[in-house]
């Protein structure tokens, strides 16, 4: 079975400004070309910024659109609280490192550091694909 991914907020940034190593970009391309989720976290996190342009506010949707998102369900909200008591990490970093467990996914991250204490997720560094 092929591995799939959560992407976090961070590495499609990073995509879409076209900032990751030429290696990882073009493994992302695979990834994306295929199938991969995000949580409903990064969606909020992606289309709050208030400084983002029409342009890049349709890429955002259009990447959305293309995901299979993953809502806040009854689970997810049991696994962040586990999460943030054992663990004590910010309430968004939980509920997407929650969303990867719950869904056997592979969290595509940048930001390694705070997420590393979590045993039981499977983490891949965007810039080490």
């Amino acid at each position: 079975m092929e591995k799939e991914y959560l992407i976090d907020t961070n590495t499609f940034i990073e995509y879409l400004g076209e900032t990751l190593p030429e290696k990882s970009l073009k493994a992302l391309d695979k990834i994306i070309d295929s199938r991969f989720y995000i949580s409903v976290i990064n969606r909020i996190e992606l289309l709050g910024f208030s400084n983002i342009s029409i342009t890049e506010e349709e890429k955002i949707n259009d990447f959305i659109e293309y995901s299979y998102e993953i809502d806040l369900s009854g689970i997810i909200a049991d696994k962040t609280i586990e999460l943030r008591k054992q663990y004590k990490i910010k309430l968004p970093d939980a509920v997407i490192a929650a969303s990867a467990i719950i869904y056997d996914l592979t969290l595509l991250t940048r930001n390694i550091k705070d997420f590393v204490s979590i045993n039981e997720l499977k983490i891949q560094n965007s810039h080490e694909l």
